[in-house]
């Protein structure tokens, strides 16, 4: 009987290739096939961060995943893909799949994972966060002591952002996009605006980080971030 291959969730970091860890690093040379996901355009994020340490010969299962608010696309998606991944396993193959940051903060492996966690080896290799590199970026201080450090999606409704908002003393919101213009209206009925930073493309090209206050059109791209601090660290 073949041995089953093991299948990992490798954090490759938040844009800079430097950023990756060394055993990011080994798993991804040493693994017999590597897996990501690609948006609509066929582009990867996630593939363009490790390209510097991708071997020509390797051997890559793009993960195409549908960006979408209906769920049932993705559901499918990562049915697929899971059956996919699992063939490779099933021969004794090992499989690394690819996510910007960590895999589990908010990372489409924790969807693959769940799907084969029951029956397949898996081991996850953390990396870093989006929320770290901003926060290193805008020397913003997430929390200390008994601060309350809060991450809050964007796609939120104003009530429920208003609430994870007034509880935080440091506060990330993200996938800001198109939903910015909302957070800028809010955090400005809140008095919080003039305290909060935007970071786009945090570590990567493009990189750009700017107050709030600066910015006059209505979107942001979507790997961006609005860090803020209620209060200076004392």
């Amino acid at each position: 009987m073949t041995e089953q291959g093991t299948l990992f969730g490798v954090g490759v970091g938040p844009g800079d290739p430097k950023l990756m860890t060394i055993k990011a690093g080994e798993v991804i040379r040493d693994a017999d096939v590597l897996a990501y996901p690609v948006n609509g355009s066929g582009e990867s994020h996630a593939r363009s961060i490790a390209a510097p340490i991708i071997e020509a010969s390797a051997s890559e299962l793009p993960i195409h995943l549908p960006m979408k608010v209906e769920r049932e696309p993705a559901q499918n998606a990562y049915d697929n893909a899971a059956t996919g991944i699992r063939h490779h396993l099933d021969e004794g193959r090992d499989v690394a799949y690819l996510c910007v940051g960590d895999p589990l903060f908010y990372g489409s492996f924790m969807y693959i994972a769940a799907r084969l966690g029951s029956t397949q080896p898996i081991e996850v290799v953390p990396g870093i966060t989006s929320l770290s590199a901003c926060a290193a970026l805008t020397r913003t201080p997430l929390a200390g002591r008994n601060d309350i450090l809060s991450v809050v999606p964007a796609t939120l409704d104003e009530t429920a952002l208003a609430a994870a908002l007034g509880r935080a003393d440091t506060a990330a919101i993200i996938k800001v996009g198109r939903h910015f213009e909302k957070v800028r209206r809010l955090l400005h009925v809140l008095g919080m605006a003039g305290r909060a930073v935007v970071v786009e493309n945090g570590t990567a090209d493009g990189e750009r980080i700017t107050p709030l206050e600066d910015i006059h059109q209505d979107t942001q791209p979507y790997f961006s971030t609005i860090l803020l601090r209620r209060e200076e660290v004392k």
